[in-house]
């Protein structure tokens, strides 16, 4: 009788190497965040807690920045395992889907003034929790799960 298997080689390199490239997108685009070469002023300036646009196009602040390192850091080191990396993804996928969705709401688009999620920011928010349910939900669910048999 023969039976058909997934390979679980192709789930799971994606899944880990979508971690990885999750992790090290954030991680350059909070660096960035640092590099006053890269942050534009915006237009009435007013100096509030490193606020500016990242490349001219993404709100950001201090913390917002940091926030992003932290992610990038978690998402490099998920990569290590696949439990890790479905964990990072599964996380990653809720927090900027709800990140996306306070981003929409006019009184929450500061989440109260701490970190700016208007703008271009509600659109990258939305691609990268697409693109992490993707691989945390749908790409996960296709990893064999196999017990050993005494």
């Amino acid at each position: 009788m023969q039976t058909s298997s997934i390979s679980t080689n192709a789930p799971v390199s994606a899944i880990r190497y979508a971690s990885v490239g999750l992790g090290l997108f954030f991680l350059l685009l909070g660096l960035a965040g640092f590099v006053p070469a890269f942050v534009a002023p915006p237009e009435h300036f007013i100096p509030n807690m490193g606020f500016g646009y990242i490349f001219g196009l993404f709100p950001t602040n201090y913390f917002h920045n940091a926030l992003g390192i932290l992610f990038g850091i978690w998402g490099l080191a998920a990569f290590t395992s696949l439990t890790g990396s479905i964990v990072f993804t599964r996380i990653f996928a809720i927090v900027y889907a709800v990140s996306t969705i306070l981003g929409l709401l006019p009184f929450t688009n500061t989440v109260f003034g701490l970190i700016p999620l208007f703008g271009a920011n509600v659109l990258l928010n939305a691609i990268v929790a697409g693109i992490a349910f993707y691989y945390g939900f749908v790409k996960s669910a296709e990893v064999k799960t196999s017990s050993p048999t005494v």
